[in-house]
Order: C-alpha cells, then structure tokens, then sequence
C-alpha cells in the first residue's frame, strides 16, 4: 500500500457523504490509513451514523462534521471526494471550485490510481448483474487457465466496497469490474475518463426528482440523466469497446451521441448467449442481462465454453429475484432492489401469468409513471400489499382491491395468510425506501429477516 500512501499522505482531504452503505466509511479509514489529514463532513446528524462512525474512533486524523456542510471545509484543502448523490448545484462544491480545488469521486480516481484494465457497467437497471456474472465468469476462466495471478477488483456502485481501499490489491495482472451509477460517471466525465470495456445495459426513467433540479421539463432532466451515463463511453478511444445494450441503442441516436463514439460499437441482447445456454436466474430480462455479459467477456478475449460454462453456474445476486425460501408449497423471492415500475414489471413477467404471486410493493415516491406496472399487475397477482409511503398515497385509488400496511412484517404476515401452495410471494417495492426503512439494504435485510421466521 506504500505507493499510495505517498498520494494521500499528509493531503488536507474533506470526504462528503459518509453514509451508512460502507462505501464512505472504506473511504475515509482506506485515507486515514494512508495519513491524510481527513475532514468527513456529512448531513446526516451522529445519532444517525453511528454504525460508520463506530468504525473511524481509531483515527486522530479525522475531523468530523456532521448535520450539516459547512464553507470553511471546502477551502483550503487539497482535495475533495464527493459520495454519489451530491446536487448538482451543491453550493459546497462550487465553493471548491471557487478555490481551484479538485473534486473528485472514489471511483473515478481509483481508475487513475490503478492503472489497470477497467471494465465498467451501468444501465438503469441491470448493471449489478452484469457485473457480477462478468466477474464470475472472468474468476471462473482464470481458474480453469490455471492463471492463478489473474485477479479481479469488484467495486463501484457495491455495497460495502470502497474502490479506493481495492488500491492495495491491484497487481500487473488485476482488472477491474465496476459498477458505475450515474452519480459516479458524473465524476469520469469531469476528469475526462472512460473505462476500456464499456457497458451501457437499459435506460429508462429513474433519478428524476435529481435531475429536474437541473432541468426545465421531464425530457431535459432524461437528457441530463443519459449525459451523465454516457460518460460510460464518451472518453474511450478507437481502441477500446463500447457494448450497448439492444434497448438503449436508439437513444444514441436519439440524443445525438453518434458522432461522440470513438470506440468499437457492439449492439447486445440476449441473442449473444451461446446457443444451448441454460441460466439458473429467472426471467427474460436475465436473459438480456446474460448477453451482454457474455459480450463483454468475448470482448476481453475469454475462451467461448468459458463463456458458457460462467453464465450456467451463476446463482444470482441478492434483493434481485432472488429465491429465499419455500414454505408449504409456497416459493418466497426477494427482489428488493427493483426501485422502478421497469423493474418491478420484469419480475411479474418472470412468473407467467397464472395469477398466482402475492406481491408485496409501495414505498416512497420517484416522481416515475407508474401506469404501465398498474396495467401489468392483474396479469400475474391474486393480491397486492401495499407498504405504507408517497409513492403509494399516489397509486392506491389505482389498486382499489390491495390494501395497505404500516410496517415490512405486517405485509410478510398478510402475504403468508393469502397465499395457498402453488402460489408465489414475490417482494418487489418498485419505489425508494426511504420513509420506513434506513435505506434500502436496511429494507432488503428486514425482509430476509422476516422470511427465515417464517
């Protein structure tokens, strides 16, 4: 780790956002380590943090200040790190600026600390998926290459993973597969960088109640939204591969980027799966998801039974139609993570429509159509429990035979009681967390809880 010290050590660095997802808290003990002289600064108050700040006790030289950002910390200083999410029209990083100071974001700058191959995903939805069977596939070829130095760094857009504290791993051999928001290619674009391999899986409506900060009509806060994502691409060059997905294609297109691309353009769908593949995840969109991972696998030269043989034995991710539990006949799934009505849909589409899931869905509102999931639920669901939040107060006169409950194990108790075997219980909330829940791995968590009482 010494090479990095030597970066970070003795640098006056403010990190924004420490946040209670493990990725800000790998940030600032990863900087403290290195002797960097840290101010974390952070809206949330110290009774709302305590998880994270229970971890940096250890380190003299880190300065907190919490509940609120102050200007004093954004000048002065060497550097500053911002966590996904920061507005856009933050008055605290326009006061870096101000001073000519650098912001960055911990992805972004671990790719140019690295040095190494970088494959990024994003997408609106599909791109933990993606990343994670890529990984798997690429582990899974360096063992049977018996390479065994080869070494692939997750991070990103990942639960509990700070991509600055993957710097000491990195090795000549090591590649990098990140998931990458559009938060976070905010900060590759601002530092004119795209990774080797680039992903771009599905782009529908999400995020807008950030970008309509920004933007005067719901189609500029879209443009907004696919500028930010595009990053994923804009700075690659003629030797480096751009996979988009089969979906996201006409944006291109659409939005003028044609010109913009300089990489080698491959378009991707599930028709890229070897022909005889069979996946353990569910549903067409897996499928979709399948194939472009297979792509980008080609793409970075693995053998094609390699391929094959990483997109069979891949069991799938936690909170995305992921299978908990049977009990007297009756499947549980969790797919926490699907956060928009695009998302909730392709989970109902999995089942069929036999009319037999209990779904349980609701919570806070995005500010994203809702009609094409209201139109979809009859198909497939013999009963919706509504959890208790804005985005449900604005759908409920839409679902008038669902009902609606206060708390996470209220609904688990009601879909056990509605469902008789054969049936399926399917969490899917096609909202945001917050209101309930701490965030939504605190949601994902509970349900998991929940369901191993049952």
């Amino acid at each position: 780790m010494e090479r990095y010290h030597t970066f970070f050590r003795g640098k006056r660095i403010t990190l924004m956002g420490l946040g209670l997802l493990g990725r800000g808290v790998g940030d600032a003990k990863f900087l403290a380590e290195c002797g960097a002289q840290l101010i974390v600064t952070d809206l949330k108050a110290a009774d709302e943090l305590e998880s994270s700040l229970e971890q940096l006790r250890p380190f003299p030289n880190i300065v907190l200040r919490l509940g609120r950002h102050v200007p004093e910390d954004f000048q002065d200083r060497d550097l500053i790190i911002k966590a996904a999410g920061v507005p856009l029209n933050s008055p605290y990083i326009e006061e870096a600026k101000k001073n000519n100071i650098s912001v960055r974001m911990s992805s972004d700058l671990f790719v140019e600390l690295a040095g190494i191959p970088t494959i990024g995903i994003t997408g609106t939805r599909g791109k933990s998926t993606v990343t994670h069977l890529l990984a798997h596939i690429l582990n899974l070829s360096a063992r049977q290459a018996g390479n065994v130095g080869m070494n692939v760094l997750v991070g990103g857009n990942v639960r509990g993973v700070s991509s600055l504290a993957l710097l000491p791993q990195v090795t000549p051999e090591s590649v990098a597969v990140l998931e990458l928001d559009s938060w976070q290619l905010q900060g590759f674009g601002e530092h004119g960088l795209s990774p080797n391999i680039a992903v771009f899986t599905t782009f529908l409506p999400d995020h807008m109640n950030y970008y309509r900060q920004a933007a005067t009509s719901d189609d500029e806060a879209m443009r907004l939204y696919f500028a930010d994502k595009a990053n994923i691409f804009i700075n690659q060059d003629e030797s480096d591969v751009c996979i988009l997905g089969e979906q996201v294609a006409p944006f291109i297109k659409e939005y003028g980027y044609q010109q913009k691309i300089r990489s080698q353009v491959t378009v991707a769908s599930a028709k890229n799966l070897p022909k005889g593949v069979t996946l353990k995840i569910l549903g067409e969109h897996n499928r979709y998801n399948a194939g472009l991972a297979a792509t980008a696998a080609l793409a970075f030269g693995v053998d094609k039974e390699d391929i094959k043989a990483g997109l069979e034995s891949f069991t799938g991710l936690p909170g995305r139609l992921e299978f908990l539990r049977e009990v007297h006949g009756v499947k549980i799934y969790n797919d926490n993570n699907s956060t928009t009505p695009d998302a909730t849909i392709a989970a109902l589409r999995a089942f069929g429509e036999q009319k037999n899931v209990v779904l349980i869905m609701g919570g806070a509102d995005k500010g994203l159509d809702m009609s094409a999931l209201v139109e979809e639920i009859p198909k497939h669901c013999k009963k919706v429990i509504l959890l208790a939040g804005t985005g449900t107060d604005r759908i409920l006169d839409q679902l008038p035979e669902s009902s609606t409950v206060g708390r996470l194990s209220e609904a688990v108790t009601e879909a056990v009681k509605a469902a008789t075997p054969g049936d399926t219980i399917l969490f899917s909330p096609a909202f945001a967390s917050f209101g309930l829940f701490t965030n939504e791995y605190d949601r994902n968590d509970q349900f998991v809880g929940l369901v191993g009482k049952i």
